[in-house]
């Protein structure tokens, strides 16, 4: 009897989400044209109104705790995000396939995305979450060469949700906790000792996220945030610094 051989993956291979507001017409057909160019198929996912949905999506937010992690009240547009990539999960889950990608709806590509997917798919085995852009990535801490690029950890704030892949069994492991919301989404997968998570990252990223300062969550220059004054952001500080020296140890296992 012949042995049986194991194809590896690639992104043909994988399902791909695109979470996009319906309302946000303009990011649609840009990102329409930009996976069109790539020859990327992909299922689109409409994101949730945090605005309109508010009343309902209001019991899965602990808004003390919220308030004491990030310094600041909660917006809408946040909860509705974070809802959206656990509703993406949940759908990757229900497809039986191993691995999915996942982006948002301002992404910008670079040439080399594709054979750094393919990269990335043939070394599963060393990541839970691969972040393939950032909003900010600090203090890197790790990293194992793959080809011509890298997987890193960061023992600084590591965020941003624009394009990443995840296995389908983290996301069936960890979706339980991540109710009720404490904080945005991508502050909260940047808790990897919490989670018992890799969540790493694909260097030099091959894609970044581009909203020309119009971000439908903070607005247009961060016109959304309220941040509370300095005295009632000291718990914050402090906090913040626990969850980073929590992350040190961890990746320093």
């Amino acid at each position: 009897m012949g042995r049986l051989t194991v194809m590896p993956l690639g992104l043909t291979d994988i399902p791909v989400w695109l979470i996009n507001l319906p309302s946000s017409q303009d990011r649609m057909a840009n990102m329409q044209e930009r996976l069109g160019e790539l020859g990327i198929s992909y299922h689109k996912f409409d994101a949730i109104n945090g605005k309109q949905c508010w009343e309902d999506l209001v019991p899965s937010i602990d808004i003390e705790a919220f308030e004491k992690n990030v310094g600041r009240k909660v917006m809408p547009g946040e909860i509705g995000c974070y809802h959206s990539h656990l509703k993406v999960w949940e759908q990757l889950i229900e497809t039986g396939a191993r691995v999915g990608l996942i982006l948002e709806d301002d992404v910008v590509f670079h040439p080399n995305f594709r054979s750094a997917v393919d990269l990335a798919l043939e070394h599963k085995e060393a990541w839970d979450i691969l972040k393939l852009n950032y909003i900010r990535a600090k203090f890197p801490a790790k990293k194992a060469r793959i080809g011509e690029m890298y997987i890193q950890s960061y023992i600084g704030p590591f965020t941003g949700m624009g394009a990443y892949l995840i296995h389908a069994e983290t996301a069936a492991r960890i979706l339980p906790q991540m109710l009720p919301i404490t904080r945005p989404i991508d502050h909260e997968i940047d808790r990897p000792k919490f989670h018992e998570i890799r969540h790493l990252a694909l260097t030099p990223f091959p894609s970044h996220v581009s909203d020309n300062n119009d971000s439908t969550i903070t607005g247009q220059s961060f016109g959304n945030v309220e941040k509370f004054p300095p005295w009632r952001r000291l718990r914050t500080y402090s906090l913040r610094w626990k969850n980073l020296i929590d992350k040190a140890r961890y990746l320093s296992k």
